[in-house]
C-alpha cells in the first residue's frame, strides 16, 4: 500500500490541489486502519498543518464512488464544527486503484464509557451534528444496496429497523455459506435474526405512532464506535464517516449505546441507568433545535436491532479474516471477532432479545 501511495502523491493534480511543492518532501506515516480504509498522517511542507490521507479499499454500501460519498457527507456537516474538513477527494482511480481523500487531522483521545464528562461531551457532539439541516436536494430515497452505484447523495432508507435487518441478512450470508462457519453458531444466528424480524415488525408499527418518528431526519453516522470520537480538552469531534445515511437520530443513539458496540473496543456494557442518563444528556444538548419527542423509546428499540447488526458483521468479518490474502487485517479485530461468536456473548444477546 505504501508503494502505491508513494506513486500517487507524485501526480501533479494532487500536488496542485493541495498547494504542495512540485517535488515530494512530505512523509506519509501510517496513522490508523480499519476494515475498508487506511489512514496516513503527513504534514504540509509549506503550512505545517497536519493532514490525513485516507485510502479506501472497499465499500460496505456497494458504491463505486465510496470515497466521494464520504467526502460529500463531511462537506454537508462542515458547519457543525464537529467533523474534519475536506481538502481533496479523488475517486477516479486514475492514478491508483483506490479512492483517495485528504482531510483535516483532528487531535484527541478516545472517550471512556465510564467517564461521565467525556461521555457527556460525546452526546453534545452528536446533538450538534444531528442539528445540521440537510437539504432535500442532497438526499436520495432508497435502501442501501439498491441505489445507483455511482450515487454520492445521502441515502435515506424508509425504515431504519428493516434496513438494518436487510443489511444483517446480506452480511450473515457469507458466514452461513462458508464451510468454515460453525453449524451450531449458524443455527443460533438464524434464530436471532428471525427474532429480529419479529421485533422489527413490532418496532415499525409502534415507531410509526410515536411523535416525530417520521418527521425529523438528519445525517447520521451509523457506526458510532467509541474510537471514532476524539476528545480534545473539553471538546469532542467525530471522525470516520464511512457509512453515513439520512435517517432518524435515534439510529445513531441505538448504535452508540448497544452492547455490541461498547464491547468492541472496551469490554464495557452500559447499564440501563447509564443508557437512560446519556439519552437525557443528549436531549438537553439538542436544546429544542429539533423535536426529540419519542426518541428515548425509539433508541431502546433500535439498540436491540443494532445488536444483530454487530453480530452479523462479526460473522461476515470472521470469514474474511480466514483469508491469508486479506488486504487489511487487524490483530485486535481478529481476537474480538472470536469473542463475539463465543457461547457466552451469544447467550447474552439471546437473553436480551428473548430467544
Amino acid at each position: 500500500m505504501i508503494n502505491k501511495i508513494s506513486s500517487f502523491v507524485e501526480n501533479n493534480d494532487y500536488r496542485k490541489a493541495l498547494g504542495l511543492p512540485d517535488s515530494v518532501t512530505e512523509e506519509y506515516r501510517l496513522l490508523a486502519q480499519g476494515e475498508y480504509n487506511v489512514n496516513y498522517l503527513f504534514y504540509h511542507p509549506i503550512t505545517g498543518l497536519p493532514l490525513v490521507l485516507r485510502v479506501n479499499a472497499g465499500s460496505q454500501m456497494h458504491l463505486d464512488r465510496q470515497i466521494e460519498y464520504e467526502a460529500h457527507a463531511l462537506r454537508l456537516l462542515s458547519d457543525s464544527g464537529r467533523t474534519p474538513q475536506v481538502y481533496y477527494v479523488d475517486g477516479s482511480k486514475r492514478f491508483i486503484d483506490h479512492g483517495i481523500l485528504v482531510m483535516e487531522y483532528l487531535p484527541g483521545s478516545y472517550p471512556h464509557y465510564d467517564n461521565k464528562p467525556e461521555m457527556d461531551g460525546v452526546m453534545e457532539c452528536l446533538a450538534d451534528i444531528h442539528s445540521v439541516k440537510i437539504p432535500e436536494s442532497e438526499v436520495i430515497y432508497g435502501e442501501p444496496g439498491s441505489v445507483p452505484a455511482d450515487n454520492i447523495k445521502l441515502i435515506a432508507p424508509a425504515d431504519p429497523a428493516i434496513a438494518i435487518l436487510d443489511e444483517c441478512e446480506s452480511m450473515v450470508k457469507k458466514y452461513m455459506d462458508s464451510p468454515l462457519g460453525d453449524n451450531v453458531t449458524k443455527a443460533r444466528l438464524r434464530a436471532l435474526l428471525d427474532r429480529g424480524h419479529e421485533l422489527a415488525e413490532q418496532t415499525g408499527d409502534r415507531m410509526n405512532t410515536l411523535p416525530a418518528a417520521n418527521n425529523y431526519r438528519c445525517c447520521i453516522n451509523t457506526e458510532l464506535n467509541s474510537t471514532n470520537f476524539l476528545v480534545d480538552g473539553q471538546f469532542v469531534r467525530l471522525v470516520d464517516w464511512e457509512k453515513p445515511l439520512y435517517g432518524d437520530p435515534a439510529q445513531d443513539l441505538g448504535h452508540l449505546l448497544a452492547p455490541t458496540t461498547t464491547f468492541w473496543k472496551t469490554d464495557h456494557i452500559l447499564t440501563q441507568e447509564e443508557t437512560d442518563r446519556l439519552i437525557d444528556v443528549y436531549i438537553d444538548c439538542v436544546n429544542g433545535r429539533f423535536d426529540t419527542c419519542g426518541i428515548r423509546e425509539r433508541t431502546h428499540r433500535l439498540i436491540n436491532i443494532t445488536c444483530l447488526r454487530g453480530l452479523t458483521w462479526c460473522a461476515m468479518a470472521w470469514v474474511e479474516y480466514q483469508d491469508p490474502d486479506k488486504l487489511i487485517a487487524n490483530e485486535s479485530t481478529r481476537k474480538k471477532l472470536d469473542a463475539y461468536l463465543e457461547d457466552s456473548f451469544l447467550a447474552d444477546i439471546e437473553k436480551r432479545l428473548g430467544v
